[in-house]
Order: structure tokens, then sequence, then C-alpha cells
């Protein structure tokens, strides 16, 4: 009996690789989030194929983010091709998409992965599913790129997550959000479907040259035509690579975080530290403060980081979220204003010790 079309394979091979490595119980249930588009339909229709051979318990959940007309046809539309598929339960989430300075897309993230984990925990799934791609990943490295980002950000997005961690928030319990295609481009999800007889959606919105991300879509297809094939696989075994790093470089300063305590640091402990180590460590204390990670930038960290390699007296420092930085008597303190450097008067001199690690 012949085997199912190339594209078909290529996508349930990617699912069942991602689910297996979960190594989750028996009749766990797992969520798929499906726009209707080529990539989440695709998704959606490996899942209900792998899913139950593997043991698992299969839904989706449709997020309809009210932003264009009809767009609750088009949510309970890709609703119904979800149970075609044989998903179940179903759940179309309308939301509320709040408007913040962060811009169109953010704001609708944000409210998309509120939705999700709130079907998530109302289904006790396990894992929930996205649709994003080998071509994704490339324009979120690209994205990087432009915004001159460090390695975190030019690490692109993960295969594994906890549920919440995409927007800032807690970990929703142990949900973890699972992106299986990164290893596949929209065209092979995009020849599933039609091998699948599945009918996407096409988002007006991907043609939008508004959205940053389409602009950085097309400009990529540029790059492409013109430096030759295989650039999309580059940026994203690029970003692999620099996950790496950054976990690695991530854990370093955690547990020097664990070593010196909170701020203030003493000086001379800190210039032991490499730069990459210290800026983790000026971004933690600062959005430990209050500062939003969104307008914390690398400039400012770079900034903070010459109280310690370039120190002539300066004064305090102006972080976003109304933070400081400063140093005095050896000390480095980041915190909210003045009351962070009165905290310096009681600080231990630089070299008279560490300062004690907070119960946590």
């Amino acid at each position: 009996m012949p085997g199912p079309p190339p594209a078909v394979a290529a996508v349930r091979a990617e699912v069942r690789h991602a689910l297996t490595g979960l190594d989750l119980p028996d009749h766990a249930a797992v969520v798929v989030a499906c726009s209707g588009g080529a990539d989440s339909l695709a998704l959606a229709a490996a899942t209900a194929f792998v899913a139950p051979r593997l043991g698992l318990r299969a839904g989706a959940a449709v997020v309809d983010h009210r932003l264009q007309e009809g767009s609750a046809q088009v949510a309970h539309r890709a609703a119904a091709q979800c149970r075609e598929l044989g998903l179940d339960p179903v759940d179309v989430v309308p939301v509320e998409v709040a408007v913040s300075a962060e811009g169109p897309e953010a704001d609708a993230r944000t409210a998309r992965y509120a939705a999700l984990a709130a079907s998530a925990h109302r289904r006790g799934a396990a894992a929930v599913l996205l649709g994003h791609t080998l071509d994704d990943q490339a324009e979120q490295v690209l994205l990087g790129l432009v915004r001159g980002s460090g390695s975190r950000s030019l690490s692109g997005m993960p295969r594994v997550r906890p549920l919440g961690a995409e927007t800032g928030d807690a970990p929703s319990g142990t949900t973890t959000l699972l992106r299986p295609l990164l290893g596949v481009g929209r065209r092979t999800t995009a020849r599933a479907c039609a091998e699948l007889g599945l009918i996407p959606w096409q988002d007006p919105h991907n043609e939008d040259e508004l959205f940053l991300r389409v602009r950085a879509r097309r400009a990529l297809a540029d790059l492409e035509a013109d430096l030759g094939p295989g650039l999309v696989v580059g940026l994203s075994r690029t970003a692999d690579l620099l996950r790496d790093d950054a976990d690695a470089l991530d854990e370093e300063a955690r547990t020097a975080y664990l070593r010196l305590g909170g701020p203030p640091w003493p000086a001379d402990a800190l210039v032991e530290l490499p730069r990459a180590v210290r800026t983790r460590l000026w971004r933690r204390a600062a959005l430990d403060a209050g500062s939003p990670g969104t307008d914390l930038t690398s400039q400012h960290l770079l900034t903070v980081d010459r109280l310690v390699t370039a120190w002539r007296g300066q004064g305090p420092l102006h972080l976003p979220g109304g933070v400081r930085a400063g140093r005095s008597g050896g000390q480095v303190w980041v915190g909210a204003g003045p009351s962070a450097r009165r905290a310096t008067a009681s600080a231990p001199a630089s070299g008279t010790g560490v300062v004690p690690a907070p119960d946590c």
C-alpha cells in the first residue's frame, strides 16, 4: 500500500518527532492552535493523524482576534475543518486585542497566547502546538539582525518552552508550547494542504506592508533571489547555534546572580565576569526593578556596564520605567530611582564580602 504524499509525510514526521520528544503520559491531551492558514492547517491535519497513534488526545483552539471584518466566519470555518480532520474538542476563542505602544502585531500576539493558555487550562492540555515554520524562524532572525539584537533574540523561536514564557508571563502549570514545524518550509505545508484537499485561509494581513514581518518576508525573498537558495536554512541554523550559546550564558549569569545576591554589587567582583554575563545581570536587575523589557535596549545595558569598565564618576543613569543605575562606594546599584541610591548607604564596601543571596 503506497504511503502518504511526500509533503504530508514530512509534516507528520515532524509532529511525531516533536510529540514523542515530550514523553507525554498515555491519553494526555494536546491542543493545536489553528488560524485556518496553510501552516496551522497542515499542523492540525498531521496532529489529528499522529496523536491517536501515540495514545494522545488531540483538540484545537481557533483564536478570533476580531481585527478584520468577517473574522468570526473565518474562525468558525477553520474550526469546522479541524473537526472534519478528527480533532476534538475544538474551541473558537474570541479575544479583545488591547492597544499598547508595542504595536498591533505584539498586541495580537499577547491576546493570542493568553487565549491559548486559557484554552489549554480548560482542557487540561499538556501541550499547545503552534504552526511556525522554517520561514518564520528565518524572518525572526532577520528582524533581530535589523534591530541589532543580542544572541537571545537572534536565536529565534525555541521549539519547546513553557506556555506563558512567550509574553513574559509565568509559565502556566505544566503546559508546554511546542513548535513542531520549524524544520519545514511554507512550501511544504502548502503542498500538504493541497495533497489532503484542504483549503487554507489567505490572511490579507500577510500582504499588508504596514506589518514589519510582511516587509521582512519580502526582503528575505529578495535576498534569497540575489544570494541564492539556502539563506532561509542558514538563518534557521544560525538560530539553533546561537540558542545553545545564549542558554549557556544565561546559566552562567544565573550562577553569578546566586553567588552575588541582589544588587548593589561590588565593582571589583563584576569586572572579573565576561561582559556577556554582566549585561545579563544588568537586564535581570532592571527588570526586577520594574523596567519594561520591551523598552530596555542593548545600548541601555552597555551604558550601565560602563559603570564597571569606564568609571569616571558619572552620575546615575536613567533606564526605562523610572529605573536608575549608578555607582557609589565601589558598589554598582540598579533600582527604582532614589531608593536605590539610599540602599547603597548600608551596602558593604567593595571587597568586604559578597552580598547574601535573597531567599527565592
